[in-house]
């Protein structure tokens, strides 16, 4: 069984793979000319991808931060300045408490993007851009929980990170600056002592 729903997941990956084409451009490099910060907002499992987007682009040098959808309406919409981005993200572009934030960000002078599979949905209507991934079934026996979805954003919002921090040439010797322990810190900080 436990290999059934890794081939789910991974057969999800493929068709993403397929589907990719130029319309994802134009929002890469508006990321990539971004000069204040990627904002990234979620609720539920959109959350906590969400959350590791942002720490991602972080770690790579695109200076990012997590605003949780429901806090955003109760004050944290002031972490958001005029010249951030924010990536709004819902599976089915519908959730109220995500979209709640658009007409509010966008009075206040900020881009926003959709990350979500839902193509006619209300997150995808209203955003400034949009950013698709397939709508596919989930992989668990009910075929509810976020396993598939939450990859597909994941692993899209991954991608494009790295696309950004290539394009940005962020070195070795940056990435340690940003993360100076753990194995990682230890292996780039003798690779920095060796150059230096």
């Amino acid at each position: 069984m436990l290999k059934e729903y890794i081939i789910a997941e991974r057969d999800a990956l493929n068709v993403m793979l397929e589907e990719l084409d130029e319309n994802y451009e134009e929002v890469i490099t508006l990321l990539e000319k971004c000069k204040g910060k990627i904002v990234f907002m979620g609720i539920g499992k959109s959350g906590h991808i969400a959350r590791k987007l942002s720490a991602t682009f972080s770690s790579l040098g695109i200076t990012s931060i997590f605003v949780h959808s429901s806090e955003a309406m109760h004050g944290d919409l002031g972490m958001l300045v005029k010249g951030d981005i924010a990536i709004l993200i819902s599976n089915s572009g519908n959730t109220q408490e995500v979209c709640q934030n658009i007409a509010p960000l966008r009075h206040n002078g900020i881009i926003t993007v959709a990350l979500t599979s839902g193509k006619d949905s209300q997150l995808a209507k209203e955003c400034d851009y949009t950013l698709l991934y397939p709508h596919m079934q989930e992989a668990d026996h009910l075929k509810l929980a976020p396993t598939v979805s939450s990859t597909l954003a994941l692993v899209l919002g991954d991608a494009i990170a790295c696309e950004i921090a290539a394009r940005h040439k962020f070195t070795r010797e940056q990435f340690y600056s940003f993360h100076p322990n753990g194995a990682i810190g230890e292996s780039l900080k003798k690779e920095c002592m060796r150059k230096n």
